[in-house]
């Protein structure tokens, strides 16, 4: 499994230059604020519902077909703020065509270490990770899923790899087929609570 780390960028005109600041003009500016995202039901919608839970602020999502088209308009400032995978907006923060301000995961990423994260920038225990994992079929034999999960961990063990993935602000994260189960189960009870507490709908 692979763990991407996410971004929560805001377009320059926003005069926040930290989280705290930003809940401040989200709190000041209610209803008025309005956060991108790949599309209903996408990790950055559902991370901006947290977000939007978590500091107590209305802020209004603004569902796109894609990320592209998403980071697109809040270059161009038709939104304001969102949260996506490193990969898709680190590029246009350090370019200065978006503000970085805070990594989603529970520690800094050594792709961008000047960044703090949102947890440590106001909002305890807020944390948020796109993953890839790799799955087989209801019935495959154990033996052969065993033999792929071996395959998978050497390689994310390659330093290579590993070099690759932390440069686009990924963790490979080595586990059993047993582990990954039960991140599953735990992922699939967290955005369930997010999902009743915000009421997002995929519609």
């Amino acid at each position: 499994m692979t763990q991407i780390a996410a971004l929560l960028v805001v377009h320059p005109s926003v005069p926040a230059r930290n989280v705290a600041e930003l809940v401040e003009y989200a709190k000041a500016n209610a209803g008025k604020v309005f956060f991108a995202s790949a599309g209903n039901g996408t990790t950055s919608h559902l991370a901006g519902e947290l977000f939007k839970t978590v500091a107590g602020v209305d802020i209004v999502h603004v569902p796109y077909r894609g990320g592209a088209l998403a980071a697109a308009d809040l270059v161009g400032g038709q939104v304001q703020m969102m949260i996506d995978v490193m990969p898709n907006v680190l590029p246009l923060a350090t370019g200065g065509k978006l503000r970085a301000l805070g990594v989603t995961t529970s520690a800094r990423v050594p792709a961008a270490p000047e960044i703090p994260t949102i947890a440590e920038s106001g909002l305890p225990g807020f944390e948020v990770s796109a993953w890839d994992g790799i799955f087989a079929p209801v019935g495959t034999p154990a033996a052969a899923v065993d033999r792929l999960n071996a395959a998978i961990r050497l390689a994310l063990a390659d330093p290579k790899v590993r070099e690759a993935l932390v440069a686009r602000g990924a963790q490979p994260v080595p586990s059993t087929p047993d582990e990954l189960a039960r991140h599953v189960d735990a992922e699939s009870e967290k955005w369930a609570r997010v999902v009743r507490q915000s009421g997002a709908k995929i519609d």
